[in-house]
């Protein structure tokens, strides 16, 4: 609906400032759209794609091939623009269709889960070019089901469950509302039951206590974060304790997802899918 491609059922819904539903052709004038599945003709070469799509938005002939030729290299297929698309990875058409989306530099982007099944290079080239775009002043709306994907590039997370959102906020605000960082410290050297209370009336000092997950022997949630570890350490050390490990576990959007909703985001427990091998020619 956001994109015009469905007219809305009901309510109202502006993008750019135009109405989708009275002013869908001005709102067509001012995204960019990059569908899951990239639609692309497989005969024709990613130069001749972009120079086409340039062309039907009605770019100026001399200003065609140097935007074609910028958008291709910024996503990193110069070597095959002139490679028919048939021969194309799936990373690659997926660059390649986000390049189409940019030729005639819309002021909202539209990415529908741009990175599924891409191998790491092209994810994070991909990552790269997003923020490039949000930095230049491009407002990038981005679905994902991956939620280190929302973490890292999202300004701002809305989450929706069952056609509603559930949340919405910086990803900071949101990992907050579920809780704090909690430190595991796992120690040399223990002779027992009365050391670790000991070591836990140590670390009650600088925060609550927490259920100690497997392999570790003591947790604390610690509201400052990575600014607490250092005093720990030296508190335990003046008690005659050796660490042998400490892990500092932030929250996750996993963790607000699963709150917010009553379960996990299918695919979120896989922290990258498998990815499809990318020709070192892209």
């Amino acid at each position: 609906m956001l994109v015009t491609l469905l007219r809305p059922s009901g309510g109202l819904a502006r993008v750019a400032g135009f109405d989708v539903a009275s002013e869908p052709h001005e709102v067509r004038k001012r995204i960019g759209v990059a569908l899951q599945e990239a639609a692309l003709d497989q005969l024709m070469t990613g130069r001749e794609l972009m120079e086409l799509q340039a062309t039907l938005h009605g770019i100026q002939p001399a200003e065609v091939k140097d935007r074609a030729d910028d958008l291709i290299r910024r996503v990193g297929l110069s070597e095959a623009k002139d490679r028919r698309v048939q021969t194309y990875s799936g990373g690659m058409r997926r660059r390649l269709d986000l390049a189409m989306a940019l030729i005639h530099r819309p002021d909202v982007l539209f990415l529908d889960e741009p990175t599924t099944g891409l191998d790491p290079v092209s994810r994070l080239t991909l990552w790269e070019e997003v923020r490039r775009l949000r930095d230049e002043g491009t407002t990038v709306f981005l679905t994902t089901q991956y939620l280190e994907e929302a973490d890292q590039l999202a300004d701002r997370v809305g989450i929706i469950s069952s056609g509603r959102i559930v949340a919405e906020g910086t990803p900071a605000a949101l990992k907050a509302q579920v809780g704090v960082p909690h430190l595991d410290v796992t120690l040399t050297d223990h002779d027992g039951p009365g050391d670790l209370d000991r070591a836990k009336e140590v670390l009650g000092r600088f925060g609550d206590h927490r259920p100690a997950t497997e392999g570790c022997h003591l947790s604390i949630a610690i509201e400052g974060g990575a600014r607490d570890i250092a005093p720990i350490v030296r508190a335990l050390d003046d008690e005659g304790f050796t660490v042998a490990s400490l892990d500092l576990v932030q929250p996750t959007l996993d963790d607000v997802f699963a709150e917010k909703t009553g379960r996990h985001l299918e695919g979120a427990d896989q922290a990258t899918p498998e990815p499809e091998p990318d020709p070192a020619a892209a």
